[in-house]
């Protein structure tokens, strides 16, 4: 369990205030789970103080390319960051070809559950080929099945608000510099060169690449099915509220 210097930290850390009551929110309820990709990046470090320094400047990077995608979407007109240039060219090609749109009002939408008590913030609600859905960027270098749990948790939120929604989508946007020989990419992330590779196959590992300028990939992938997903949340919402009885009691969230 993380250790807190005080209740005021914990609070602000773990969820928000709203309308005068404490509310713990989704990506904090979530950490609960054991994420076995981080720990192998973790293992792959020289150090613990080495992979925190990178996870943290990817998240900073990852923020950057959030804010810049959520104002395009909105039709703010913000400076491009010449260092995530080919990931948001990517994107704008991207959603002119799907034809994405969405409404301001839900971009960064603040969201709680009142029967459930969980607050958290969507990226958007958007119109894709016709469907009303939750959209969720990331920036990882795949889209993993943890992310289904934070989405149902926005779902069982809105559905009752907007009652069109009807599905979710992870729009993974990254950048890579491909190998012209063998298709292997060069993943820069948090200060970082990471080569990725298909597994088992021997012509990438043995390949001395030759690496392309660096091009924006784009992933958009639906995943209408929800409410199995949404249990698996209250089931880690659970223990999360038992990992932190003691912090939720000083909170007022738990009696």
């Amino acid at each position: 369990m993380l250790t807190y210097s005080s209740i005021d930290q914990f609070k602000e850390l773990c969820g928000y205030e709203i309308d005068g009551f404490w509310y713990p929110r989704v990506t904090k309820i979530v950490e609960i789970k054991a994420k076995p990709a981080l720990y192998r990046f973790y293992a792959k470090m020289d150090s613990f103080a080495e992979a925190e320094k990178m996870k943290n400047q990817s998240a900073t990077e990852g923020t950057l390319i959030h804010e810049t995608v959520e104002g395009l979407l909105t039709g703010k007109n913000p400076e491009i960051p010449s260092s995530i240039e080919p990931s948001v060219k990517a994107f704008l090609e991207f959603i002119l070809t799907k034809n994405i749109h969405v409404d301001p009002e839900f971009v960064e939408k603040r969201l709680v559950n009142y029967e459930h008590k969980y607050a958290g913030t969507l990226d958007a609600i958007a119109l894709i080929d016709g469907k009303v859905g939750i959209l969720d960027i990331k920036t990882s270098q795949e889209i993993y099945r943890d992310y289904n749990l934070q989405t149902s948790a926005y779902m069982a939120a809105m559905k009752d608000i907007v009652k069109t929604l009807e599905t979710r989508w992870i729009l993974r946007i990254d950048q890579v510099r491909p190998c012209i020989k063998c298709g292997a990419f060069l993943r820069s992330k948090g200060g970082k060169d990471q080569v990725k590779v298909v597994w088992g196959n021997s012509l990438m590992r043995s390949c001395q690449h030759e690496w392309a300028p660096l091009e924006g990939r784009i992933e958009l992938k639906e995943f209408p099915y929800w409410e199995n997903d949404y249990q698996a949340f209250l089931g880690a919402k659970k223990l999360w509220e038992w990992e932190n009885e003691d912090w939720l009691k000083k909170a007022g969230y738990l009696i």
